[in-house]
């Protein structure tokens, strides 16, 4: 090796160990014009000898070219939500099932800050950074690699030649969020609102350039597959910490229920101390032994747990309700309030549920109002601190929409809105879900077009949809003809290639979902069949629905009182009318899957409707609830405790969508 080859390597090294102890220690050892010469130094010999360039040098931490889109990333291991725990009782609760899975043992726990960022995963190869992705589903992120490179706090190598995937949180701090927002609009450019949502927006920057000019910071909680290289967490924390990677120095290691709960309520008192915003704790049981003994459900893993600190509260004046109508005509009251700034956010509106929820809160226009963000997110009111002296708030009698007289069914809390074929509002949000991705999958007409559409008088029912023309749309304010066209040329297939199931699905038949829709279409075939049976009457029409597996008796009454309807029935006619006559493409009776019933549940990496069609192309039939006649319950992330409980009520085993993919096409051994 030459004497500038070595020196370029020493370099590179160097500034490698300035950056980890100016932006991980927040402790620089060289002056920034010191610092200066060296990075000139470095760039000079790479300038003039670009094959020495290493993959871990310090100028690498831009990429050249900005990206056009993200590629995914599938991890074999995912990154599994954590149950959320509000209270000491509920942790207590937590502590007694972790004991009782270790046989009567009292485990070590390690407990840090839970960062309100954005949730990120890097691998390293030979010890060298290889590749970043965010979180997304947990089981597949995006492929940021050159923006997570931009983090100065990320080491570009490590100090040992490990193959390594390591999880951690990226976030801005208070102070640097603060100084970056002075900046922008001193520059004439829209603040970001808060931290999380800035650092979110700026890992999804397409150009690397713009990442490494913002100030994200990450520091790490996880390695992946820890037990290959210590026997505790807290352990391999710590060999993290060797290696370079930035951890939270707030980690604390507890042991049993006394000293967690007297750390929590310690951590109350200290969060606002900490640089950047955190809504709660992590607590994990510590030996990666006891993890195992411990195991985890389809979504948490029972070793650990997320303590969650009281919701942020204000106050602020309520200026009246609001009242909006839905796709089912509910009417739904939401407070109109003086905007007040809470955990980050400026807050108009929060919601109310129902009108009985006002009635139970007594509000009253000008009522001084406690409002909070349930789970740090949504914005609610909680109860009435300073009453005003006008009259109480009372429920609407007529449609805010239409005008038509409101009703309430028996047995339910919300008003509604029987006009739902001339109401607007129920119209604009109809077509919106009719021609969603799930249901027709006609793009380009959401929900304030279908609103433009109406206005104009172009749309009077979804069934016009289909009489959409170009020398219609042109004219209209915001469209043009490449708009135009490409609605029209979307209409038009789903008019060739939608499905029965799509089109059952998206006539929102009250009770009837995708599941039921699919089982629907496949007893029918076609739509044809499918009327000629309505046209049966109502009572045999809904007979034969009884018949269909998964069909009850209120999904079956919800169908057959539609298509026998004849206001609802003159719409399906009109869309037969203009071509809209769908078939169900027959399913494959004798694939791998054939004789298994399964439910599909949770967020998928595949659209719903695409793993329901593997399922049933493979032979197999999706059913809408789990019962002792289901053979597997397909779960992705964000699963409900509804069905995860039945099916360990009936033994149904839990599967992923790979262990789908391995059912339908077995890899060879």
């Amino acid at each position: 090796m030459t004497d500038a080859r070595a020196r370029y390597l020493q370099l590179a090294q160097e500034i490698a160990e300035h950056d980890r102890r100016y932006h991980v220690e927040a402790r620089p050892t060289i002056s920034d014009a010191e610092y200066d010469r060296l990075y000139a130094e470095l760039r000079g010999l790479e300038a003039e000898h670009p094959d020495w360039v290493v993959p871990w040098s310090p100028t690498r931490r831009v990429a050249p070219k900005p990206t056009s889109e993200f590629p995914k990333v599938v991890r074999a291991i995912p990154m599994l939500s954590l149950d959320n725990t509000y209270d000491e009782a509920e942790l207590a609760a937590f502590h007694d099932r972790v004991v009782k899975g270790l046989g009567g043992e009292d485990p070590t726990y390690v407990v840090e800050p839970k960062i309100d960022g954005i949730g990120i995963e890097v691998v390293y190869r030979d010890g060298v950074y290889a590749l970043g992705a965010t979180r997304g589903d947990g089981r597949t992120g995006d492929d940021i690699t050159a923006n997570l490179r931009t983090i100065r706090v990320l080491p570009a190598r490590v100090g040992e030649p490990v193959a390594i995937t390591v999880r951690g949180e990226a976030f801005f701090e208070r102070a640097d969020f603060d100084k970056m927002n002075e900046a922008r609009i001193a520059d004439g450019e829209e603040p970001f609102m808060n931290p999380r949502n800035g650092c979110a927006g700026t890992l999804k920057q397409k150009d690397p350039a713009l990442v490494a000019a913002r100030p994200v910071k990450a520091l790490f909680y996880e390695l992946v597959d820890g037990d290959r290289f210590a026997p505790s967490h807290s352990a391999s924390l710590a060999w993290l910490r060797r290696l370079g990677f930035p951890v939270s120095p707030d980690i604390e290691t507890v042991r049993g229920r006394d000293e967690l709960g007297a750390l929590v309520r310690a951590w109350e008192a200290r969060r606002d101390t900490l640089p950047f915003d955190a809504d709660g704790l992590v607590i994990k049981v510590d030996s990666y032994a006891h993890r195992r003994e411990l195991g985890a459900t389809a979504k948490f893993p029972r070793w650990a747990i997320a303590y969650k600190f009281p919701a942020r509260q204000v106050t602020t004046i309520l200026r009246g309700i609001i009242n909006t109508v839905g796709r089912t005509g509910m009417v739904t009251p939401t407070a109109d309030l003086d905007p007040v700034e809470l955990s980050g956010t400026i807050v108009k509106r929060a919601g109310l549920h129902n009108w009985d929820q006002v009635a139970r809160l007594g509000l009253r226009r000008g009522d001084r109002v406690l409002i909070e963000k349930a789970g740090e997110i949504i914005p609610q009111v909680l109860q009435v601190t300073e009453p005003s002296t006008n009259p109480p708030e009372t429920p609407p009698t007529e449609c805010p929409s239409c005008g038509h007289a409101l009703v309430r069914a028996e047995g339910e809390v919300a008003l509604r809105c029987p006009n739902r074929l001339g109401c607007r509002s129920q119209l604009m949000w109809f077509v919106d879900f009719f021609c969603g991705r799930s249901t027709m999958n006609i793009a380009g007409l959401g929900l304030e077009r279908a609103d433009q559409l109406i206005e104009v008088g172009l749309l009077h029912d979804i069934a016009d949809v289909f009489t959409l023309t170009v020398d219609k749309l042109v004219p209209l304010e915001r469209w043009n003809d490449k708009s135009a066209q490409n609605l029209v040329a979307a209409i038009a297939d789903a008019k060739r290639n939608a499905t029965l199931t799509r089109l059952v699905a998206a006539l929102g038949i009250p009770h009837v979902g995708g599941v039921a829709a699919r089982s629907i279409a496949r007893h029918f075939g076609s739509l044809a069949a499918l009327l000629a049976a309505a046209d049966r009457g109502e009572d045999a029409f809904a007979g034969e629905l009884t018949t269909i597996d998964g069909i009850g008796d209120i999904i079956a009454r919800a169908a057959a009182g539609f298509f026998t309807d004849p206001g609802t029935r003159a719409i399906v006619d009109k869309l037969v009318a203009l071509g809209v006559s769908p078939a169900e493409p027959a399913a494959g009776a004798a694939g791998p899957l054939h004789g298994m019933s399964f439910v599909v549940t949770g967020t998928l990496v595949r659209s719903r409707e695409e793993v329901i069609r593997r399922i049933e192309d493979a032979g197999g039939k999706v059913t809408g609830s789990v019962s002792k006649k289901t053979s597997y319950l397909v779960a992705g992330a964000d699963v409900g405790r509804a069905k995860m409980d039945a099916a360990v009520k009936h033994g149904v085993k839990v599967i992923t969508e790979r262990d789908l993919d391995e059912l339908i096409e077995p890899r060879p051994r």
